[in-house]
């Protein structure tokens, strides 16, 4: 029998689990470092030292539990694992739904500040008939939907479980929206489901980037602007595979060996993760420290380093990996921040997607919701405004 039971639920770490916590971030055992090498070798000590204090002495993760928990949360379990999800309903009847999907290394905390913008605009300055009814659900194998039980959990599966996940809350149609893992999940969902999915609006395209270093030939057939934008695109590629890749090979063949240390050392797991938003983000648009860390809490707390980064495991061993990305009929919206990991190519962007909105911005980076919610809010309500979404809300 199929069990489709939503179940409430709410945040409540024993004290014990803090008290653990804390004696073993009093226990560190620092390495040595290299002098005057800044980032050039990954986080630098004394940048951690100065987290982790922060961490042990000043964070207050009650105070990000209660924040959690104004937000209405439940389980359900989907395909075999439970899936752990908020579902703030706006207070505008007619809204929209709308499913928010984190990426690797955030979580749902990245959406703590758009979900009251989305839900409720007419308490935040915005148009009442562009609001949204948020679900937002963490990926299996992160944080409380994690950690998962059995392989195969790549980012199709993710997509087909969050549709049923939108069956099950009574959704016929709906908005997708997502970056990093959550824009492949988004995009697929988009993909799979055409006739429930109004729109999938992105903020990072999935094979949307310089892949290969173009040849003449196909830098001759481009307009002056793409053509420099296509260069551009291909030298960020490259210092991203020199330089930055590593964390991915890792995850994607050995994620397991990489479980055992960060699931034991709490500044193992921030600086895995620390490293990637001092690197991902826009320095003029920083993620705060108490974010930083609620959202490594949510790695910390489940133990779910190890399968969070088995989600890269399963899409190398896929069959379809190395392919391109399937075409995709939705209509598709397209926020570019300048410090994402990769710049987007229109040209290469359309041959698998029906793009509708393309806006790129002066500002912002990878964690677009937590650096620059203003500009990712009113991106994501200017692109449904622009659809014609049909009816909305629960059938």
């Amino acid at each position: 029998m199929i069990n489709d039971s939503v179940l409430p639920f709410r945040v409540d770490v024993p004290q014990a689990d803090l008290d653990d916590l804390h004696k073993r971030l009093d226990l560190t055992r620092w390495p040595d470092e290299l002098p005057d090498v800044g980032w050039e070798y990954g986080v630098p000590r004394e940048h951690l030292r100065s987290l982790v204090s922060y961490w042990r002495h000043e964070y207050d993760w009650r105070a990000a539990e209660t924040l959690l928990n104004s937000w209405p949360q439940y389980t359900t379990v989907v395909d075999g694992t439970r899936v752990h999800f908020a579902h703030i309903r706006s207070p505008e009847p007619d809204a929209l739904p709308l499913l928010m999907t984190h990426g690797w290394p955030g979580s749902v905390v990245e959406f703590l500040e758009v979900a009251g913008p989305l839900t409720d605009p007419r308490a935040h300055g915005g148009d009442p008939a562009q609001a949204f009814h948020l679900v937002l659900p963490s990926i299996p194998g992160f944080g409380f939907s994690g950690p998962t039980t059995e392989p195969g959990w790549e980012f199709k599966r993710v997509a087909a479980a969050f549709g049923e996940l939108m069956r099950r809350l009574g959704y016929g149609r709906y908005g997708v929206q997502g970056g990093d893992w959550g824009a492949a999940i988004s995009r697929e969902l988009g993909r799979i489901r055409p006739d429930e999915v109004v729109g999938v609006h992105l903020n990072l395209l999935p094979g949307g980037a310089a892949t290969a270093e173009p040849t003449l030939t196909e830098l001759a057939a481009l307009v002056p602007g793409e053509r420099a934008r296509t260069l551009a695109s291909w030298e960020r590629t490259r210092g991203w595979l020199r330089d930055r890749q590593g964390y991915a090979d890792l995850q994607s063949t050995r994620p397991q060996t990489l479980a055992y240390a960060l699931t034991d050392s709490p500044v193992g797991q921030l600086g895995w993760i620390a490293e990637k938003f001092a690197e991902w983000t826009d320095p003029r648009t920083p993620v705060g420290r108490d974010l930083l860390l609620t959202n490594v809490m949510l790695y910390w707390l489940t133990g779910t380093a190890g399968s969070s980064a088995r989600l890269y495991y399963e899409r190398a061993h896929a069959a379809y990996w190395g392919e391109p990305p399937e075409p995709s009929a939705a209509p598709t919206g397209l926020a570019v921040f300048p410090y994402d990991n990769f710049i987007p190519l229109r040209h290469i962007a359309e041959r698998t997607n029906r793009i509708v909105r393309w806006t790129e911005y002066d500002r912002g980076g990878h964690f677009a919701a937590l650096e620059v919610p203003d500009l990712l809010v009113a991106d994501v309500r200017a692109f449904f405004a622009g659809l014609d979404a049909g009816p909305a809300g629960p059938r």
